[in-house]
């Protein structure tokens, strides 16, 4: 079983955005004009993929990121897109609607560093990587049931035959080694079982990303350094993942990372 899963790591800007205010899960502000823009640019940049899912967090400026996405795009306009609570941003519980100076003060006044601290009423890094790790199980599973049903369909030998070039537009094939397009996984991704678009946020997706790297050994591009890794996304940066089931195990995926946090759009 393979999918590809193409991760929008950070919404566009909103107004608490550029103004550096915490927004988190209590502040659900609509989009800017640059965060219609920045969404605009997303959607053209993938306008060539065609997804088969769309998820995106239930806060507003998430799902209008997602909807101008999916607007610009050649094959699947009208799909529908599912929010899920799961991909909400990290919630900052007494510092959420405060500048992010406010955030540094509290955490050193409590002898502690950011990201690692934690507010009053905020989530710990745990809970959201338990967050992300539950969802990205469930795509997994998704994923593998979706191809027993083309099985039971169709049959294997009728699937194997059929055409996914649509699928395999790589929008950013100069940013990337042909290696890494072309690696074990890539090839074996020749038939996909799911081309899923993902909407979330910037410390989610961070944290979402440490889990992949650290628990299921993702394999990375050549040229990310240390701190490109650990840095949040851009707003609409675009992350790319290619994720193999051998056998449609689902304890032990193999991930290639092919991009991460993309801008070459913006």
């Amino acid at each position: 079983v393979n999918f590809f899963l193409f991760i929008i790591s950070f919404s566009g800007e909103t107004k608490y955005n550029k103004d550096k205010i915490l927004q988190g899960q209590g502040v659900d502000e609509p989009l800017s004009a640059t965060g219609f823009r920045q969404a605009d640019a997303a959607g053209l940049f993938l306008s060539n993929v065609k997804f088969t899912h769309v998820f995106s967090s239930d806060l507003l400026r998430a799902k209008q990121t997602a909807a101008t996405i999916l607007g610009k795009n050649k094959f699947c306009k009208d799909l529908e897109i599912k929010c899920d609570a799961r991909l909400r941003e990290r919630k900052y519980g007494v510092a959420e609607g405060r500048p992010l100076t406010d955030l540094k003060a509290m955490a050193k006044a409590a002898g502690e560093q950011c990201p690692s601290f934690t507010p009053s009423g905020g989530e710990t890094l745990d809970e959201v990587r338990e967050r992300a790790r539950d969802f990205f199980e469930f795509l997994c599973r998704l994923a593998v049931e979706l191809e027993q049903k083309e099985q039971d369909m169709h049959g294997a030998a009728s699937r194997s035959s059929g055409t996914s070039e649509e699928q395999l537009v790589f929008p950013w094939t100069n940013h990337c080694s042909e290696a890494e397009l072309s690696s074990d996984n890539g090839g074996a991704s020749k038939i996909l079982d799911a081309n899923i678009l993902v909407v979330s946020h910037g410390a989610y997706m961070r944290n979402w990303i440490s889990y992949f790297v650290s628990d299921l050994n993702c394999t990375l591009p050549t040229n990310l350094t240390k701190s490109q890794l650990s840095s949040v996304s851009p707003n609409t940066g675009v992350s790319h993942f290619i994720v193999k089931l051998e056998n449609g195990n689902l304890l032990k995926p193999e991930i290639t990372c092919v991009c991460l946090n993309q801008d070459s759009h913006l």
